[in-house]
């Protein structure tokens, strides 16, 4: 399976990549993506820009390099009650965000809560997809936190960095059960390099054979088509974004 969309990217933005917008876009088109999301770490990751960084999004162009460029953002998780660590007028702004949990913000604690502060994001209404959820610290009852996912429209992200092993170890097999999972409820799922430097974007192979060998079906992979993911945007209610019109 290819995917024509990159969800999960960084910029030197983050504190810990090392690429520009415009390397990143150069990359993109290079690699065959012709459209990525720019979702830099929030403020409460250690490095992370101040929220003014994400609401001044609205001065990017929509395309560079010939590459269609969604705004957005990488929220942190910030407490079981679903709360993530960007101000709600923020929100106006970006095209699509995604929630985590990460361990310098949220620290690990036991199944039930990490499963009810996922349902609590979801039915939060302002998170778009939930990312790399395979980290094996943060364990959850997929069939509720998924199931829930389907049930608000929330795309469970497969993150290629988790399959990889450059990023939290032990996610891969947890990753295939949640894919899995999520075939068989027929969530929406995402596809994210999470690139943190400019030549990783658009490289998904491993979560693109996992696809292949699960069957999952392309009509609930979001990130398939271009046009498969701003119809998944508008499903979510976000504003309709002129620049791409073509690409409806």
């Amino acid at each position: 399976m290819k995917f024509e969309v990159d969800t999960h990217t960084h910029t030197y933005a983050s504190g810990h990549a090392y690429s520009t917008l415009i390397e990143n876009a150069q990359a993109a088109q290079a690699n065959s993506v012709h459209m990525f999301c720019t979702t830099d770490h929030s403020h409460s990751m250690p490095g992370a820009p101040h929220y003014w960084f994400f609401g001044n999004q609205k001065i990017l162009p929509r395309f560079i390099s010939g590459v269609a460029v969604i705004r957005g953002v990488e929220a942190n998780i910030i407490n079981i009650s679903g709360e993530i660590d960007i101000p709600l007028e923020t929100d106006c702004n970006l095209d699509w965000i995604i929630a985590s949990l990460h361990e310098p913000v949220f620290k690990p604690a036991n199944k039930a809560v990490h499963t009810q502060t996922l349902i609590n994001v979801i039915k939060s209404g302002r998170v778009d997809a939930l990312g790399h959820l395979g980290n094996p610290n943060f364990d959850f009852d997929f069939n509720a936190v998924i199931s829930c996912a389907k049930m608000h429209n929330v795309a469970i992200e497969i993150n290629n960095c988790s399959l990889n092993g450059t990023s939290r170890a032990g996610s891969a097999d947890r990753c295939n059960e949640i894919a899995c999972v999520a075939r068989v409820l027929g969530a929406y799922v995402t596809t994210g390099t999470d690139a943190h430097f400019c030549q990783q974007i658009g490289k998904l192979e491993l979560v693109s054979d996992m696809f292949d060998k699960i069957g999952m079906p392309t009509e609930q992979v979001i990130t398939y088509t271009t046009k498969q993911f701003l119809a998944f945007l508008k499903l979510r209610g976000r504003a309709f974004i002129s620049e791409y019109a073509d690409l409806y």
